[in-house]
């Protein structure tokens, strides 16, 4: 496995966080397409197919890079930012929703770190983004957000973005974890994932909790998180849906008559 760069970091912010990286000349960190805050000048920034690892090289390279982005719902391209200047130089990437950011060095984990699919943030070049399937096939069906997760492996620092609250565990061998799919912000590759029934249908379509929810199976670390993107905009998409009907309910113009709106 070939060395990643060796870049520097400071996380800054409380509920929408960015990560300022900083890179000496020649040293480069890769992004999500769009996720740029600022950069300092001396700081070239360029578009790729893929994730612009090391372990790919020409056409072919990247584009089977670039396939496997595609395959877990993530554009085709990422950003390069390469520090081309004689001296350190700065990059900023922010968070694209509430929560907050978690630097993994990989190489303390072994190499190889297992990602929900739009958790990923940012890395030093070299980490290799790819896929990873989960072998049972009833993960697939039912999973939803969990079944095609990105693998990401390197020895060197991965950021990934977590909504909410960010919760991590080590689980002991055997020691089993059920968790909303969406819930789930990564785990280490020794950790077991599967897709378990719920088994009381009444409790599942009156609670709202869903028909299903992940199984975690140690041993190995995870990384959860309390408020998932999908959660949060289900929640802005169901209260837009109420709005117009309470705008004319007792309720609401009770509402606009404590804030001064008599129109």
């Amino acid at each position: 496995m070939n060395a990643m760069h060796e870049i520097d970091y400071q996380v800054h912010g409380d509920a929408m966080q960015y990560v300022e990286i900083e890179l000496d000349p020649m040293e480069a960190a890769v992004a999500e397409a769009g996720g740029m805050m600022y950069m300092d000048d001396g700081i070239e920034m360029e578009t790729i197919f893929g994730d612009g690892s090391q372990q790919t090289s020409g056409f072919l390279g990247a584009l089977m890079g670039a396939g496997k982005r595609l395959l877990t719902g993530e554009s085709l391209f990422m950003t390069i930012f390469q520090n081309r200047s004689p001296g350190k130089k700065r990059v900023a990437i922010g968070a694209p929703y509430p929560g907050k950011i978690i630097p993994v060095h990989l190489a303390e984990i072994g190499g190889e770190l297992i990602a929900q699919k739009d958790s990923f943030l940012c890395a030093a070049r070299g980490v290799s983004v790819g896929i990873a399937f989960n072998k049972k096939i009833g993960a697939g069906f039912f999973g939803g957000e969990g079944f095609i997760m990105q693998r990401l492996q390197g020895d060197g620092w991965a950021f990934l973005n977590a909504g909410g609250n960010i919760h991590e565990r080590v689980l002991a061998p055997g020691q089993l974890l059920r968790v909303d799919t969406g819930c789930i912000v990564a785990f280490e590759p020794g950790v077991a994932y599967d897709i378990q029934y719920v088994g009381k249908i009444k409790s599942a379509l009156l609670g709202g909790e869903g028909l299903f929810f992940a199984t975690l199976r140690g041993p190995g670390k995870i990384w959860l998180q309390s408020l998932p993107l999908s959660r949060m905009a289900n929640r802005i998409v169901a209260a837009s849906r109420k709005g117009g009907r309470e705008e004319g309910s007792a309720l609401g113009g009770l509402g606009r008559l404590l804030d001064g709106d008599n129109s």
